[in-house]
Protein backbone atom coordinates (compact mmCIF):
# COMPACT_ATOMS: atom_id res chain seq x y z
CA UNK A 1 0.00 0.00 0.00
CA UNK A 2 1.20 3.57 -0.99
CA UNK A 3 2.67 5.48 1.03
CA UNK A 4 0.34 8.49 1.05
CA UNK A 5 -2.25 6.45 1.81
CA UNK A 6 -1.53 4.81 4.45
CA UNK A 7 -1.26 8.46 5.99
CA UNK A 8 -4.62 9.06 4.51
CA UNK A 9 -6.23 6.52 6.55
CA UNK A 10 -3.40 6.75 9.74
CA UNK A 11 -3.53 10.79 10.07
CA UNK A 12 -5.63 12.82 7.74
CA UNK A 13 -9.23 10.81 8.63
CA UNK A 14 -8.82 11.52 12.25
CA UNK A 15 -7.93 15.12 11.86
CA UNK A 16 -10.33 15.71 9.58
CA UNK A 17 -13.36 14.01 11.44
CA UNK A 18 -12.17 16.02 14.74
CA UNK A 19 -11.71 19.35 12.73
CA UNK A 20 -15.09 19.44 10.96
CA UNK A 21 -17.08 17.38 13.65
CA UNK A 22 -18.39 14.75 11.09
CA UNK A 23 -20.70 11.85 12.51
CA UNK A 24 -19.56 9.14 10.40
CA UNK A 25 -16.19 7.82 8.65
CA UNK A 26 -18.08 7.78 5.65
CA UNK A 27 -18.48 11.89 5.41
CA UNK A 28 -14.74 12.42 5.64
CA UNK A 29 -14.13 13.88 2.11
CA UNK A 30 -11.24 11.70 0.42
CA UNK A 31 -9.27 11.97 -3.26
CA UNK A 32 -11.32 10.57 -6.12
CA UNK A 33 -9.04 10.67 -8.79
CA UNK A 34 -6.60 12.51 -10.45
CA UNK A 35 -6.21 13.93 -14.24
CA UNK A 36 -3.20 14.88 -15.88
CA UNK A 37 -3.96 16.74 -19.00
CA UNK A 38 -1.52 18.12 -21.98
CA UNK A 39 -2.64 20.60 -23.95
CA UNK A 40 -0.98 20.52 -27.46
CA UNK A 41 -1.58 23.83 -29.67
CA UNK A 42 1.24 22.77 -31.90
CA UNK A 43 -0.05 19.26 -32.75
CA UNK A 44 -1.53 20.55 -35.75
CA UNK A 45 1.00 21.49 -37.73
CA UNK A 46 3.20 18.68 -35.80
CA UNK A 47 2.05 15.12 -35.76
CA UNK A 48 5.05 14.34 -33.94
CA UNK A 49 4.29 16.38 -30.66
CA UNK A 50 1.44 13.71 -29.86
CA UNK A 51 3.98 11.07 -29.70
CA UNK A 52 6.20 12.61 -27.75
CA UNK A 53 3.31 13.81 -25.07
CA UNK A 54 2.16 10.70 -24.81
CA UNK A 55 5.22 9.00 -23.89
CA UNK A 56 6.44 11.39 -21.52
CA UNK A 57 3.20 11.38 -19.64
CA UNK A 58 3.25 7.40 -19.67
CA UNK A 59 6.59 7.78 -17.97
CA UNK A 60 5.44 9.87 -15.18
CA UNK A 61 2.06 8.45 -14.07
CA UNK A 62 2.75 4.98 -15.22
CA UNK A 63 -0.56 4.43 -17.20
CA UNK A 64 -0.71 5.23 -20.51
CA UNK A 65 -2.81 8.30 -21.80
CA UNK A 66 -5.81 9.03 -24.39
CA UNK A 67 -5.63 11.25 -27.08
CA UNK A 68 -8.04 14.31 -26.76
CA UNK A 69 -9.62 15.79 -29.83
CA UNK A 70 -11.06 18.89 -30.98
CA UNK A 71 -14.71 18.92 -30.23
CA UNK A 72 -15.37 21.86 -33.06
CA UNK A 73 -13.51 23.30 -35.97
CA UNK A 74 -11.88 26.83 -35.31
CA UNK A 75 -11.30 28.53 -38.95
CA UNK A 76 -9.03 30.99 -36.88
CA UNK A 77 -6.58 28.20 -35.34
CA UNK A 78 -6.48 25.84 -38.71
CA UNK A 79 -8.48 23.32 -36.66
CA UNK A 80 -10.97 20.80 -37.60
CA UNK A 81 -13.18 18.62 -36.04
CA UNK A 82 -11.80 15.43 -34.45
CA UNK A 83 -7.85 16.61 -34.97
CA UNK A 84 -6.05 15.37 -32.19
CA UNK A 85 -5.39 18.29 -29.51
CA UNK A 86 -3.70 16.80 -26.31
CA UNK A 87 -3.26 13.84 -24.19
CA UNK A 88 -4.55 13.20 -20.73
CA UNK A 89 -4.46 10.55 -18.00
CA UNK A 90 -6.82 9.72 -15.30
CA UNK A 91 -5.26 7.85 -11.86
CA UNK A 92 -7.66 5.95 -9.23
CA UNK A 93 -6.50 3.94 -6.44
CA UNK A 94 -2.53 3.03 -5.63
CA UNK A 95 -1.63 4.50 -9.31
CA UNK A 96 -3.11 7.88 -8.09
CA UNK A 97 -1.64 7.57 -4.65
CA UNK A 98 2.03 7.07 -5.77
CA UNK A 99 1.77 10.06 -8.45
CA UNK A 100 -0.08 12.02 -5.59
CA UNK A 101 3.01 11.44 -3.26
CA UNK A 102 5.83 11.74 -5.86
CA UNK A 103 4.54 14.87 -6.98
CA UNK A 104 3.99 16.65 -3.28
CA UNK A 105 7.85 15.10 -2.19
CA UNK A 106 9.57 14.93 -5.22
CA UNK A 107 8.36 16.72 -7.85
CA UNK A 108 7.14 20.42 -6.85
CA UNK A 109 10.28 21.04 -4.67
CA UNK A 110 12.39 21.21 -7.46
CA UNK A 111 10.26 24.13 -9.51
CA UNK A 112 12.21 26.78 -9.92
CA UNK A 113 11.58 29.65 -7.02
CA UNK A 114 8.99 27.43 -5.71
CA UNK A 115 7.52 28.80 -2.65
CA UNK A 116 4.21 26.37 -2.34
CA UNK A 117 1.23 26.30 -4.67
CA UNK A 118 -1.48 29.01 -4.40
CA UNK A 119 -4.49 27.92 -2.65
CA UNK A 120 -7.05 29.75 -4.73
CA UNK A 121 -7.48 27.20 -7.64
CA UNK A 122 -10.61 25.44 -5.89
CA UNK A 123 -13.74 25.65 -8.42
CA UNK A 124 -15.90 26.45 -5.11
CA UNK A 125 -17.04 22.32 -5.54
CA UNK A 126 -14.04 20.51 -3.90
CA UNK A 127 -11.66 20.16 -6.91
CA UNK A 128 -8.34 21.84 -7.80
CA UNK A 129 -6.44 22.46 -10.70
CA UNK A 130 -2.62 23.08 -10.55
CA UNK A 131 -1.08 24.32 -13.86
CA UNK A 132 2.89 22.91 -13.90
CA UNK A 133 5.20 25.02 -16.68
CA UNK A 134 7.58 22.05 -17.54
CA UNK A 135 7.17 18.29 -17.03
CA UNK A 136 11.09 18.46 -16.05
CA UNK A 137 10.78 18.51 -12.59
CA UNK A 138 9.71 14.76 -12.86
CA UNK A 139 12.64 12.55 -11.81
CA UNK A 140 11.71 10.26 -14.46
CA UNK A 141 11.77 12.49 -17.77
CA UNK A 142 15.80 12.77 -19.06
CA UNK A 143 16.80 16.42 -19.81
CA UNK A 144 18.45 15.34 -23.36
CA UNK A 145 15.39 13.08 -24.29
CA UNK A 146 13.03 16.29 -24.51
CA UNK A 147 12.51 17.54 -27.59
CA UNK A 148 10.34 20.41 -26.49
CA UNK A 149 9.46 21.54 -22.59
CA UNK A 150 5.77 21.11 -22.17
CA UNK A 151 3.19 21.94 -19.37
CA UNK A 152 0.73 20.01 -18.24
CA UNK A 153 -2.85 21.06 -15.74
CA UNK A 154 -3.03 18.24 -12.71
CA UNK A 155 -6.84 18.18 -11.52
CA UNK A 156 -7.62 16.96 -7.80
CA UNK A 157 -11.02 15.76 -7.77
CA UNK A 158 -12.25 14.86 -4.53
CA UNK A 159 -15.66 14.21 -2.46
CA UNK A 160 -15.18 17.22 -0.35
CA UNK A 161 -18.58 19.60 -0.28
CA UNK A 162 -16.67 22.64 -0.19
CA UNK A 163 -13.37 24.34 -0.77
CA UNK A 164 -12.66 24.67 2.82
CA UNK A 165 -13.03 20.89 3.21
CA UNK A 166 -11.00 20.31 0.24
CA UNK A 167 -7.86 22.74 1.23
CA UNK A 168 -7.72 21.07 4.45
CA UNK A 169 -8.15 17.46 2.66
CA UNK A 170 -4.93 18.44 0.42
CA UNK A 171 -2.74 20.43 3.26
CA UNK A 172 -3.31 17.33 5.06
CA UNK A 173 -2.01 14.60 2.37
CA UNK A 174 1.28 17.01 2.08
CA UNK A 175 0.38 19.62 -0.96
CA UNK A 176 2.26 22.85 -0.10
CA UNK A 177 0.21 25.78 0.05
CA UNK A 178 1.64 28.96 0.19
CA UNK A 179 -0.58 30.77 2.98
Amino acid sequence: MARLKEKYINDVIPKLMEKFSYANIMQVPKLEKVVVNIGLGEAIQNAKAIDAAVGDLSIITGQRPVVTRAKKSIAGFKLREGMPIGVKVTLRGGRMYEFVDKLFNVALPRVRDFRGVSGKSFDGRGNYTLGIREQLIFPEIEYDKVDKVRGMDIVFVTSAKNDEEAKELLGQMGMPFKD
